[in-house]
């Protein structure tokens, strides 16, 4: 367990910065549970004193000299913490700024400072100041290009010190917006939007000021002011801005299209907000503010955005994320919200880009970000343990409607016109059965049923099945354009699953998966792919565990006996694999030898098994970390496997077999591999980056070289589940 001081403020403070760090050190905590854990040296001053909890250890006082020398002494005399972690706003240690700078240097400590403001153009003492604190830490944190770039060229900052990793953001499952907007009393109304802790710097009344040109065109127009007014402006000046405000609205007779939520709202309110809002207005008067949280935040509920041009914003709304306006322009901002509100298409766009750039933004993502930053500043050379997030079927039940689960998602929101496929509903067949094995109280009955009656849907007379179903329940053309012969095998395996594993509370839906079962008999002699024929191993295995018959072993057999053949046709001394290249669900094809193995004894399928699942493994698996094959371009026959574009499907066939082989060999090594491919869901992956999205419980649909895909379809999100309640020891 490694041990991180983090010097800032911290809530009960209400401030940027403290929210910031609580968020932070909430998320890397929670994410790496067994690895790290992140105290704090809650930074305070005589006019702002507060009650922490237990997460603070250490409290500075900086309007107190002495407080930086007795805080530097118990800091270097804690043999727990490894490294220190300073979250850097001017205005914090204004009060004796050379103190501080003394401090950073007394700390015998690894530091990593954070640069929430990055002065450009400063005079010579800033500079040098900002130097001379740099110099004492082993790495700098600034959360955009621009920053990076401005201590590079104007504070002379070696660009190797520096790291860029952006402000988190939380990840939302999306709700509609016009239910938000009814739940809320703003049905029929268009809402613009702006938040965050009021204080002139916001500049507020550049929006009021531009409000009549907006409601001339949109009558209807609401523009809501949320967030109360920052505890420092309260303490200096009163109210006095905001009542300046007030008496703007009254004076533009604003009041039906103006209204203020003077509250600090809890992050879950404030997300809905932001989700119903229709345009957000960052109006910022601040050239300097580097980065603003409420900007993101906005950005990754999918707000279209109209902001000043601050170096966060120019970065983040190119490529028609949103729109950039003068500072305290009114008449621009005006004109830039009327064209917004009336191109629906535009602000569609704006969403979408939104989401895509802030997805890697994610309390969990910035948790990663900073950690794996820890571990080389400390010099560590352990493997991070990625915490399990709880079992959680929210997004597998919206996806669950009418005749089964649906295909597709655009983002976590079903995708109805995608229709049903046969291979999600027999995957989602086995994955509620197993969470439905861990209830106390068996309570999934209804799905298993629904895609069980999915299955038998797509039963023909020849024991064949269809795949492909649309949403008014026809079965597609696409039936006979594809080959159908892998959803047919999973369909068996689905159907085994159910038959050995359902409560007995099941008694008439079990009785139904045999009959459906044994009517795809027929079909069996005929399978060829080797996908196909592996389901089925595995579906017929687990009946016979079950219900043992003469046959269904001689179909296992037969079954069996034509992938080991395929394996002595195409292996040789340096490959040994079934085919002359590597494709999808790979895994799945020793595994299902071992499951002929553990019905018949034959030792011969054990040890092609054995021999072609370390293959695999080889190729997939390297310095604790899973690159499954590419759904690109297969891994052809002494080619290295290199190619980007993985998918959930093939990364959870690994933890599944990994069980597999763990029950047969007792090898440890297996859990441990086991643990690697997993976390790979988890952000242990090429981007680092979550594939998992803990919010929705979803799973998005693929990591591409620079980017993920964020639909969250029933495959991928099926696939997660399986491979979560397949852990070894979770």
């Amino acid at each position: 367990m490694k041990h991180v001081l983090c010097i800032t403020t911290y809530p009960p403070r209400v401030c940027g910065i403290a929210t910031f760090s609580y968020d932070l050190i909430q998320a890397i905590n929670k994410k790496f549970t067994k690895d790290y854990t992140v105290r704090v040296c809650a930074v305070e001053s005589d006019i702002e004193k507060h009650s922490y909890d237990a997460t603070v250890k250490y409290i500075l006082n900086t309007s107190e000299q002495e407080d930086f020398d007795v805080v530097s002494k118990k800091i270097n005399q804690d043999t727990d913490i490894d490294l220190i972690c300073i979250q850097h706003e001017f205005g914090l240690y204004s009060e004796n700024q050379e103190l501080f700078l003394k401090f950073v240097q007394t700390i015998t400590k690894p530091i990593v400072i954070v640069f929430h403001t990055v002065l450009s153009h400063p005079e010579a003492y800033s500079r040098e100041y900002l130097r001379d604190i740099i110099e004492a830490c082993q790495s700098v944190v600034v959360m955009t290009h621009a920053s990076s770039a401005i201590l590079q060229n104007e504070y002379q900052i070696d660009k190797d010190k520096i790291n860029i990793i952006p402000h988190g953001t939380h990840l939302v499952s999306q709700i509609d917006k016009e239910k938000l907007k009814k739940t809320y009393g703003f049905s029929g109304r268009k809402i613009l939007s702006t938040f965050g802790l009021l204080s002139p710097g916001k500049s507020i009344e550049t929006t009021l000021d531009a409000m009549p040109a907006i409601i001339e065109e949109n009558p209807a127009i609401l523009f809501l002011i949320i967030g109360e007014t920052h505890p420092m402006v309260v303490k200096k000046y009163g109210e006095a801005y905001r009542e300046s405000l007030e008496a703007k609205v009254k004076e533009l007779h604003l009041g039906d299209n103006v209204k203020f939520i003077n509250e600090y709202l809890d992050i879950n309110t404030l997300l809905e907000y932001l989700q119903m809002t229709d345009i957000y207005l960052f109006t910022s008067s601040d050239p300097n503010q580097a980065v603003s949280g409420t900007f993101v935040y906005a950005l990754s509920c999918g707000c279209p955005i109209i902001a000043t041009p601050i170096p966060h914003a120019s970065e983040l709304l190119s490529d028609n994320t949103g729109v950039i306006f003068n500072f305290h322009d009114s008449v621009q901002l005006a004109k830039s919200t009327n064209s917004l509100l009336k191109d629906e298409e535009l602000r569609i766009q704006m969403r979408i880009s939104g989401l895509q750039k802030t997805a890697f933004t994610a309390w969990q993502n910035t948790a990663i970000a900073y950690t794996l930053l820890f571990e080389k500043i400390i010099g560590s050379n352990d493997i991070l343990t990625y915490s399990l997030p709880e079992i959680k079927l929210d997004h597998i039940v919206s996806m669950s409607q009418h005749l089964g689960i649906i295909q597709f998602s655009k983002g976590n929101q079903p995708d109805l016109e995608s229709g049903y496929t046969l291979d999600d509903n027999a995957r989602a067949l086995i994955a509620l059965c197993m969470a439905d094995k861990q209830e106390e109280h068996p309570k999934y009955g209804m799905y298993m049923k629904r895609y069980l009656e999915f299955i038998q849907y797509c039963l023909q007379d020849d024991g064949t099945l269809k795949n492909y179903v649309d949403m008014y329940y026809n079965f597609t053309p696409q039936n006979d354009e594809v080959l159908l012969e892998d959803s047919n095998g999973r369909a068996i395996w689905a159907l085994g699953y159910f038959i050995c594993n359902a409560h007995t509370l099941y008694e008439f839906e079990i009785k139904e998966a045999k009959k459906t079962l044994r009517l795809t008999f027929p079909a069996l002699r005929k399978m060829q792919s080797p996908r196909s024929i592996a389901f089925a191993i595995k579906g017929l295995c687990l009946y016979f565990m079950k219900e043992p018959s003469r046959e269904v072993y001689d179909f296992i057999h037969l079954l069996a006996d034509k992938l080991s053949g395929l394996y002595l046709s195409a292996s040789d001394n340096n490959w040994k694999w079934f085919e002359p290249y590597l494709t999808y669900e790979n895994a799945l094809l020793p595994e299902s030898l071992l499951y002929a193995y553990s019905v018949m004894k034959n030792d011969g399928y054990k040890s092609i098994a054995k021999e072609s699942f370390e293959f695999l493994l080889e190729k997939t698996f390297m310095n604790g970390r899973i690159k499954v094959i590419s759904n690109i371009n297969w891994l052809n026959r002494g080619e290295a496997n290199t190619e980007y574009g993985e998918q959930p499907v093939d990364v959870a066939g690994t933890v599944i077999a990994l069980s597999a082989f763990y029950n047969i060999f007792h090898d440890k090594e297996y859990i441990q591999k086991q643990k690697d491919a997993f976390s790979w869901f988890m952000g242990n992956n090429h981007l680092h980056q979550i594939i998992y999205n803990p919010a929705t419980g979803g799973c998005y649909d693929g990591l591409e070289e620079n980017n993920i895909n964020l639909n969250q379809g029933a495959e991928s999100t099926v696939c997660y589940l399986m491979a979560r309640l397949s852990l070894i020891n979770p």
